[in-house]
């Protein structure tokens, strides 16, 4: 695929069709890496993007409770010492 260089203010840059955007989940950031005489552009992966919205969220409803027991609820820690 072919794309311009085009004029952003004193700078230049490249229009990325929105097809390509929508495509690859390119919405604020790409990571530019440059390999090998190649340029690439990777989308940057926000894997816990909103987390703590949802946590809040969460806690406000009170489904934030323990799914499974504590692990040490029974534990007798006087015969460690």
């Amino acid at each position: 695929m072919e794309v311009s260089i085009i004029k952003i203010g004193n700078s230049k840059g490249l229009r990325l069709p929105k097809t390509i955007l929508d495509r690859y989940k390119i919405t604020d950031k790409v990571e530019l890496i440059l390999e090998k005489g190649h340029i690439i552009l990777r989308p940057i992966a926000e894997p816990r993007k909103g987390w703590d919205t949802a946590f809040q969220r969460m806690h406000e409803n009170g489904d934030d409770q323990l799914l499974i027991n504590d692990v040490f609820e029974e534990e007798n820690f006087e015969e460690w010492e």
